[in-house]
């Protein structure tokens, strides 16, 4: 019998975490989208409606803190704390007391620093019970988006947990310096896919379905996950921030089958040691005696529990284990598993 979980994200409410910092074009984004009859059965939960526009969307009140627009989409604030809302929706959602959706987006406020959020999403019992995070999607202003990088160390945390970036206002930026900023984005986040739009125009797919955890196992997604194994790492721009040197992303990649019994201890004592360090860790493993991959997937110290995928994503089989961090460079982390290999 297995020592793992089978991967039941199929069996619960898929969700696309929007971040992104002041002005960056989330609400702009949300007001598009959700004209859109491909997001229907969709819910929204955003601090206020009056920050997203949706006067010229034809709105049902459903309850005090719900509407249901003319697309099918429904619509509601955040009442309190976040999990509070979250838990009152699946009761609301399994007592048949809203409107039927199968998808929900997250809307963060400018100034959050995304990790609370993916800790709640990935480990809170209650939430992961009827949720699962199905990717992080940040959005950039193209002309004052270096200076917030350079200034507000929350805008840098939200572009290096991204699994994709979106960079608006593209139309307002010269191309030059869209091009930097692109480069800056590339260098902080090699692993997340990057899009340009304009006026919030945007295909509604690429808000959901970015993470590498889809149990049909895209390997297009998995291998834009894993690209910061082939990203150099020892190249630095000469333009890089003050925040953006504190932050870096690196893959260790582990050629043979790992033992968990010697893998898992070590993986504790790297999260008891830089658990403050980790901004986001995630990991496909090849490990003695499953057939199928482990997914692992943490922020600081809060992990999810590993869940084994129901098959590899291509005919790669090397584990490889994504650290997105701040303050922690690959050489420490990979001295810390050749201490423990050495001590066997």
């Amino acid at each position: 019998m297995s020592l793992f979980d089978r991967d039941k994200s199929a069996e619960r409410m898929p969700v696309a975490l929007i971040t992104g910092f002041l002005g960056s074009g989330k609400s702009t984004l949300l007001n598009r989208v959700l004209g859109d009859p491909r997001m229907a059965r969709s819910l929204v939960l955003v601090n206020e409606f009056g920050e997203v526009g949706l006067d010229h969307l034809f709105m049902e009140q459903v309850g005090g803190d719900m509407v249901l627009l003319q697309s099918g989409c429904v619509c509601c604030t955040i009442q309190g704390d976040l999990d509070r809302t979250l838990r009152d929706i699946a009761r609301r959602r399994a007592a048949a007391e809203t409107p039927p959706f199968d998808r929900v987006l997250l809307e963060t406020t400018g100034l959050a620093d995304p990790a609370p959020i993916l800790q709640l999403l990935l480990n809170h019992p209650m939430i992961s019970h009827d949720y699962r995070l199905d990717g992080v999607v940040t959005t950039i202003d193209a002309v004052n988006g270096a200076r917030q990088l350079d200034e507000h160390a929350e805008a840098v945390k939200q572009a290096a947990v991204a699994d994709r970036l979106i960079m608006s206002k593209t139309d307002l930026a010269d191309s030059s310096t869209s091009a930097r900023l692109r480069a800056r984005l590339e260098d902080l986040n090699p692993g997340a896919s990057l899009y340009e739009i304009v006026q919030g125009e945007i295909d509604p797919a690429l808000l959901f379905d970015s993470g590498p955890f889809d149990p049909s196992g895209k390997s297009d997604r998995v291998q834009q996950w894993l690209n910061a194994e082939a990203h150099d790492h020892h190249h630095h721009h000469v333009d890089r921030s003050r925040h953006d040197a504190h932050i870096g992303s690196f893959c260790l990649t582990f050629e043979e089958p790992l033992d968990w019994d010697r893998f898992n201890p070590w993986l504790m004592a790297v999260r008891a040691s830089w658990g403050d360090k980790l901004l986001r860790v995630k990991g496909v493993l090849n490990v003695v005696g499953e057939d199928q991959p482990l997914v692992i997937h943490g922020v600081h110290r809060t992990f999810h529990p590993p869940t084994l995928l129901a098959r590899w994503p291509d005919a790669e089989r090397r584990s490889r284990l994504v650290f997105i961090t701040r303050d922690l460079d690959r050489a420490t982390v990979e001295a810390s598993w050749a201490e423990m290999e050495n001590a066997q």
